[in-house]
């Protein structure tokens, strides 16, 4: 494989990261919900997963069942963070931005003690699982190797949540109570469950992420450093889809492309930074673009970030 190859499918690879972040923020915003909490989400997420396959690593249980724990917990754990949130934000009415700002700083925190305090310092959570992260290109030594199933559940659930949003009835309720959700009380709709339910799953589907950037595609007990930086792009990048999970595979490919083109491109160390920034700086044209051009369909939820009070209807 060719040395532009090589540098674009990692590029794939790394992008995946941002494609369960950013899907699992869209499904949150389409209920109405501007969740900030993501990047400590994303930290609860892999730290959990991490932790799991830690302490079931040097078990007797089979490789594959291994790799299914973990990233069952790392799901579960990124559900019971977003559940937290939905507490506050649906239950309490707490403001939004605030919780999730702290819901961040949670999720960092806890990210350090957990795995910092588990002294995982011998890989033994990455030794056995790791060929079953890597199938079926485990014995390469390109950047094939990093294409694997979790690489590929990314895309399905990207391509899964479109299809739920925009072609069933359960989408177009979720997308009912984003816009108005007065309107959609009145309508029967369960607004408080659809928020739950949508907090929770995309919750459990950034944890992933988490997940996967710190055990799949990095591989070692230092990845956990990039996560909350990691977060805020995958927010970034619900921007640059518009709102649609199939258009965040694309932009996933570009942020991956765009944040590691320091290390394609002979720059100096002082230079990476600001090469780190362009996937901000071409978020930010994206808004601007979409902001004049003023369609519907490319705007955020009428009811993004505003609580919802019943006895105001």
């Amino acid at each position: 494989m060719s040395g532009f190859m090589n540098y674009l499918v990692d590029s794939l690879a790394f992008g995946a990261t941002f494609i369960y972040g950013s899907t699992g923020e869209i499904l949150t915003e389409k209920a109405g919900h501007l969740n900030l909490g993501i990047p400590g989400i994303m930290c609860m997420g892999g730290a959990g997963g991490a932790w799991i396959m830690y302490l079931i690593g040097s078990s007797a249980l089979p490789p594959f069942l291994i790799v299914l724990l973990g990233t069952l917990a790392a799901l579960l754990f990124g559900a019971l963070t977003g559940a937290i949130y939905s507490f506050l934000t649906i239950t309490l009415r707490a403001n939004q931005n605030v919780t999730g700002l702290a819901l961040t700083i949670f999720g960092e925190g806890m990210m350090k003690v957990i795995l910092d305090g588990s002294k995982l310092t011998n890989k033994a959570y990455l030794v056995q699982p790791v060929s079953y992260f890597h199938w079926p290109f485990a014995g390469r030594n390109d950047s094939l190797q990093l294409i694997g199933p979790l690489f590929f559940l990314a895309i399905i659930i990207a391509v899964l949540s479109s299809w739920v949003l925009m072609r069933t009835k359960v989408g177009l309720h979720l997308r009912a109570v984003g816009e108005n959700p007065a309107t959609a009380d009145a309508a029967g709709i369960n607004v408080t469950g659809y928020k739950y339910a949508a907090t929770c799953i995309g919750s459990g589907i950034a944890g992933l992420g988490g997940f996967y950037y710190i055990v799949d595609y990095m591989g070692n007990n230092e990845a956990y450093l990039d996560i909350p930086s990691l977060g805020w792009l995958s927010i970034a990048l619900v921007i640059f889809a518009l709102w649609r999970p199939v258009l965040a595979i694309v932009g996933s490919t570009v942020f991956g492309f765009l944040f590691s083109l320091s290390s394609l491109i002979k720059i100096s160390t002082a230079t990476q930074p600001l090469m780190q920034m362009l996937p901000y700086v071409v978020t930010i044209l994206v808004l601007i673009v979409t902001s004049i051009r003023n369609k519907r369909e490319n705007q955020p939820p009428s009811s993004l970030g505003l609580s919802y009070f019943r006895e105001d209807r």
